[in-house]
């Protein structure tokens, strides 16, 4: 049990990672049904190419974004992954519950 549980964290860990990596799964989350291409991601979040490929590799082997072998390929987050699915679930309850009352916004740049 012990075992499981910090190998969930490490995933976690993992998967959230620092700045850039969150910017680029949150802006994926916030935008479910949209794939997008390095590029667009490089533009709505402001992260650098070579961090949004290194990024993306890692949430690809986690299994939380999925990749389609387009020309140019796209990133969609995989809703059917357990995290992300509680991850989305999390969004949308602090959603509608921020101090003020008001939603956050649903099609903000930048996460």
């Amino acid at each position: 049990m012990r075992d499981k549980k910090r190998s969930l964290w490490k995933n976690l860990e993992e998967g959230f990672g620092g700045g850039s990596r969150f910017r680029i799964l949150l802006y994926l989350a916030l935008h479910p049904e949209e794939a997008h291409t390095k590029y667009a991601l490089v533009k709505a979040t402001g992260v650098r190419t070579p961090s949004v490929e290194e990024q993306l590799k890692t949430l690809i082997n986690l299994g939380w974004v999925k990749e389609y072998p387009f020309t140019p390929k796209t990133y969609q987050i995989n809703r059917e992954h357990k995290i992300v699915r509680a991850f989305l679930e999390f969004l949308e309850k602090i959603r509608w519950s921020t101090e003020s009352g008001s939603p956050l916004p649903q099609n903000s740049q930048t996460p």
